[in-house]
């Protein structure tokens, strides 16, 4: 990937795709700008879910969210679910692709929850190492999300925001600021969430969720 920071513009306010919402979507046309979908919902060969994605991209512009990169996990990186994205954004062409900055298992396990990493120089250098690889498999830039976190770690060396603030950097990738996600982080964990905010690289936030 290249060391440049992309600079593609606002695609304004979007909104969460969600099954409910397919015919409403479609027949309404409400007026949003784009909308946000999960992934793994549309890791499939065909079916509903496809077909409805297929009619509302004809309208909208895409952002695809995933929870099951697991970008921090010490576990090798899952190919299979990685081939699986790629062809999923050839299919889609998303204006850009997310994924959350934790851990969701090892060893083939999974955890369902959205686990935080300890904020270290080693962990960061792990993600990094990561990041860079998916980046050049997909052939694009991520975006990481901050997730709400309910425990930390005794090793951990720095705040979150300064955590985020170096992998985003040190891999070139983008980010997903969660501003709920920093106000529980902040209520669990007793900081200011201004100092966060005012610690975030603004000119990587690709993506806000309220």
């Amino acid at each position: 990937m290249s060391g440049t920071i992309s600079t593609r513009p606002s695609l304004g306010f979007g909104l969460g795709l969600r099954v409910d919402h397919y015919e409403q979507v479609l027949r309404d046309r409400p007026k949003v700008d784009w909308f946000e979908v999960l992934t793994e919902n549309y890791m499939v060969d065909g079916g509903k879910a496809l077909y409805y994605l297929d009619r509302v991209r004809e309208n909208y512009p895409l952002v695809m969210h995933g929870v099951s990169m697991s970008i921090g996990s010490t576990a090798p990186l899952d190919t299979g679910y990685l081939d699986r994205l790629r062809r999923l954004i050839e299919r889609v062409e998303p204006e850009w692709v997310s994924d959350h900055l934790c851990w969701t298992g090892i060893a083939g396990l999974n955890v369902h929850d959205l686990m935080p990493l300890p904020y270290t120089e080693e962990a960061i250098a792990h993600v990094v190492d990561r990041v860079l690889r998916v980046q050049d498999f997909l052939g694009r830039q991520i975006l990481l999300e901050n997730v709400s976190s309910y425990v930390t770690y005794t090793t951990s060396q720095i705040p979150e925001w300064e955590f985020l603030r170096e992998i985003a950097e040190r891999a070139d990738c983008l980010l997903l600021l969660d501003v709920n996600n920093i106000y529980v982080s902040s209520h669990n964990h007793e900081f200011d969430p201004l100092d966060y905010l005012d610690g975030v690289p603004v000119s990587r936030v690709r993506q806000i969720h309220l």
